[in-house]
């Protein structure tokens, strides 16, 4: 029998019990299924053990934060994005996800002692410490998994994008986070792919296009430049073009030296210091890539294609049309033969290495065949990034994307770049490659060139919106491209649209 003890008043009594003495006696199922539902509706488990004020406490804890996450999925989506983007914000989202995790840790584990009855068998014992192994890692490795993504993200954003103190000779300084686009109908990207990174010289951009974005409507226009454009403009006034003769990009010696593929490494080279810049290259590049299509370029992105391979890779491959075969490896001036092709083929899933050689292929084609297949490649990595595989790849690809990214948008403007990207994927989407079949690329006629670049933005800025086409599209075949230096330019030829310009048409 439990001990008497005296109160003040001399009467005798028990001591007081405990809650759980106080509680009914309960059997193991049931403590393991009030367990599992304490898991999911945290403070539910502690009520039924009796032990109500904390049971009360921490439910009203979990339904406070259920109420709140559910008001930020359902109503403030666009805010997400943009805290996703920045660093700060991505710091406190690495720090709370793993706290919530370790406290719904404790309220799993208190909740089972509480439920548990006061005595249990060996094998018991195992089972529910197995249980609550289990729910522990059910609810701690999401939060973890999300906190680590959100200190890897922040990485991203400090270690690719432009911070406040970087420096171009080139990028809008009348930008804030309220206008992000100075008051523009558009927003200008100039987009390189070339063999570089921070601890590389002599980058000569294989592929060279513009994406000119309607800021309003997300419709773009794709504008692609051969590498051998030449007798490129800098813009009348400015200190590129002070330092060329007449203010073109041209000189004595070889040709290969003076195509605007050369800009990137040479005009560093040769005027050291002539632009205030943290990377002059693509800054002088910018300028005259500009000039030659009429335009003012805002920012630059450049590819290192050698983490292409990585990229490709991270994203789980992607799906492309194959028109006519293309070579992996060989070299046509020495006479080296391909080591294999790609072969033609609706949807044809590549891994990094052969998406490498989709892109690059030389040997057999030229310069516009492989500008086309750059853009398709393009297009395909767009496609493959779907929400998806973002999230079940984020790692890999964020950790390629800090080796492979040079650009100088400013990491202050992300998230108006969020809202802008999210325009572009339900925009409509038009594209001109400046092949021979509409310039001379020895002897380009720019006035021509600006013209179609003001009659395709005028088009895109009517154009309404459009669906995207299934990845099988397929199109009427088309004549084999004419060889370089060999074809009539068409100064009237059509934009076309980039789905339809990657669609599966066998050449004949």
């Amino acid at each position: 029998m439990s001990e008497l003890v005296r109160d003040d008043h001399g009467t005798s009594s028990r001591p007081p019990v405990t809650d759980r003495r106080r509680r009914r006696p309960m059997s193991f199922t049931s403590a393991l299924l009030l367990t599992v539902a304490g898991a999911l509706v945290p403070g539910l488990g502690l009520l039924a053990a009796g032990r109500r004020r904390l049971g009360a406490a921490v439910l009203a804890v979990a339904v406070a934060l259920l109420a709140v996450f559910a008001w930020i999925g359902l109503t403030q989506r666009r805010s997400v994005l943009h805290w996703l983007v920045q660093a700060d914000t991505l710091r406190v989202i690495g720090i709370v996800l793993p706290v919530i995790g370790l406290a719904w840790m404790v309220v799993i584990v208190l909740t089972y002692r509480s439920l548990r009855p006061w005595s249990v068998s060996a094998l018991q014992r195992i089972l529910g410490s197995a249980l609550v192994t289990l729910l522990v890692l059910a609810v701690l490795t999401p939060l973890a998994v999300g906190g680590r993504y959100a200190q890897v993200q922040r990485g991203v954003v400090q270690d690719v994008f432009a911070g406040t103190e970087s420096r171009s000779a080139t990028r809008p300084k009348n930008v804030t986070a309220a206008d992000p686009w100075a008051g523009q109908d558009r927003v200008n990207v100039l987009l390189l792919g070339g063999d570089g990174g921070k601890d590389r010289a002599g980058i000569r951009p294989d592929s060279i296009q513009v994406a000119s974005i309607d800021t309003h409507t997300g419709n773009t226009v794709l504008f692609s430049l051969p590498r051998n454009l030449e007798k490129v403009p800098f813009p009348p006034g400015s200190s590129l073009a002070k330092a060329y003769k007449g203010g073109v990009y041209a000189g004595p010696g070889d040709q290969l030296e003076w195509m605007i593929n050369s800009i990137y490494r040479n005009v560093p080279a040769q005027h050291p210091g002539l632009l205030d810049s943290d990377n002059p290259g693509a800054d002088a590049t910018k300028l005259a890539v500009g000039e030659a299509l009429g335009l003012k370029l805002d920012y630059y992105v450049l590819i290192n294609l050698q983490g292409f391979a990585q990229l490709v890779n991270a994203l789980g491959g992607i799906t492309v049309n194959i028109n006519e075969r293309v070579a992996i490896g060989g070299a046509t001036d020495e006479g080296i033969k391909p080591s294999g092709y790609l072969h033609p083929g609706p949807n044809q899933h590549l891994d990094g290495y052969h998406a490498l050689w989709f892109a690059r292929g030389r040997y057999g084609a030229d310069d516009y065949q492989r500008m086309l297949r750059q853009r398709c490649a393009m297009k395909a990595i767009i496609d493959q990034a779907n929400p998806g595989t973002v999230l079940t790849r984020y790692e890999a690809i964020a950790k390629t994307s800090k080796h492979i990214v040079l650009t100088d948008i400013p990491s202050s403007l992300l998230p108006a770049f969020v809202d802008l990207s999210m325009k572009v994927k339900g925009g409509d989407v038009k594209s001109i490659a400046f092949t021979n079949k509409i310039i001379k690329p020895w002897n380009p006629d720019y006035k021509l060139i600006h013209k179609r670049v003001r009659t395709a933005l005028a088009a895109s800025e009517k154009a309404p919106p459009t669906k995207k086409p299934a990845t099988n599209r397929t199109a009427k075949p088309t004549p084999t491209p004419t060889p370089s230096g060999s074809a009539t330019p068409d100064p009237n030829a059509p934009a076309d649209s980039l789905a339809d310009a990657c669609a599966y048409r066998p050449v004949q």
